[in-house]
């Protein structure tokens, strides 16, 4: 269940303090790295007098992009013509180690409201990745319940796989050549499309409109969007630990917008109505699940997974019910490499 965002008292708290609150409690964690500080206002409503986000690099230091090894990135490993029951994995596959371990570890983001989010009403995680956590936890265990998230970074994303200190991160990774030569992807599962998100009445309608003014676009660290954004001339890049703290930025006036994928911008306005989504797509970005090279036969178990999950009609649900405001949910065809 979506949480509800209540209305402020008497609807006449000053347009600022209102932003903060709705992201304060949808996000949950807008204000984590932040310590708040109470004043008043002229009409009593308490103000949170919210700092700058620790860990924002301005200009980002964004390295050159280096030209991309030959690929189709979105081609992943065959899966078996059946899968195992659950708890009937081969012996000594990576699938059975990790049923004898009792869990599936999953690298996840906890603040992409939407998409993977700690839902304040319970408690809980939820969204649309968490939806696909546990479908491979039920197809692992036959229980969607045997997960332990391990809530990453942007930047972490590959380094936790490279180390092995995850089964698998499911965090909106974008499907690219040269990160299939450090990790594997399972199939395509959701494709975004890199945007920005403004203020409203701010008169920007597109990133060229920043570029012209010189002004400043924020993404986070590690991201396929913070180069994209480096590579517009005029606009200068700021990087943070997480899109969140990107929107504090925003709200604060230190930045023009805020660029991600879509998907993450969705649930970002949907936190402060202050805010909207504009202009053409900068990208297209297919996103798959991320799983250590050495663990092929854990991308063949999880493809064969998602291959039931989109003829069910499943995975359409699941996007329908999280992301439907962005239109029909897209159905990426598989495509294998062998």
């Amino acid at each position: 269940m979506k949480p509800s965002v209540p209305a402020p008292a008497h609807g006449s708290a000053p347009r600022a303090i209102v932003r903060r609150a709705v992201a304060a409690f949808a996000g949950l964690a807008v204000l984590a790295a932040c310590s708040a500080t109470p004043t008043g206002t002229s009409d009593d409503h308490p103000a949170a007098v919210v700092p700058k986000p620790l860990n924002v690099v301005d200009p980002a230091a964004v390295p050159s992009p280096s030209p991309q090894p030959a690929c189709n990135p979105v081609a992943s490993y065959r899966p078996p013509a059946t899968l195992p029951a659950p708890r009937r994995m081969p012996a000594g596959s990576t699938m059975a180690r990790i049923v004898q371990r009792g869990r599936l570890i999953v690298g996840i983001d906890q603040n992409a409201y939407l998409l993977s989010y700690r839902d304040p009403t319970t408690g809980d995680l939820a969204g649309f990745e968490i939806d696909l956590a546990r479908e491979i936890s039920r197809a692992l265990f036959g229980d969607p319940d045997h997960v332990q998230y391990r809530h990453i970074t942007t930047a972490d994303r590959i380094p936790v796989l490279v180390k092995g200190e995850v089964d698998m991160v499911i965090r909106t990774i974008t499907m690219n050549c040269t990160r299939w030569e450090q990790v594997n992807f399972s199939t395509e599962y959701l494709r975004a499309r890199q945007k920005i998100l403004v203020n409203k009445g701010s008169g920007i309608t597109s990133i060229e409109d920043i570029a012209a003014r010189h002004g400043k676009v924020c993404a986070t660290k590690g991201s396929t969007s913070i180069a994209k954004v480096a590579a517009i001339a005029g606009v200068v890049p700021v990087s943070t630990d997480i899109t969140l703290d990107c929107l504090v930025l925003l709200q604060q006036g230190q930045v023009d917008a805020v660029s991600t994928n879509d998907t993450i911008l969705l649930g970002v306005a949907a936190q402060d109505p202050g805010t909207e989504i504009v202009g053409p797509p900068m990208s297209s970005e297919p996103s798959g699940v991320g799983i250590p090279t050495k663990n092929v036969d854990l991308v063949r178990f999880v493809n064969g997974v998602l291959e039931r999950y989109r003829s069910s009609g499943a995975l359409g649900r699941s996007y329908q019910r999280w992301l439907g405001a962005l239109g029909p949910a897209p159905t990426p065809v598989a495509v294998y490499r062998d």
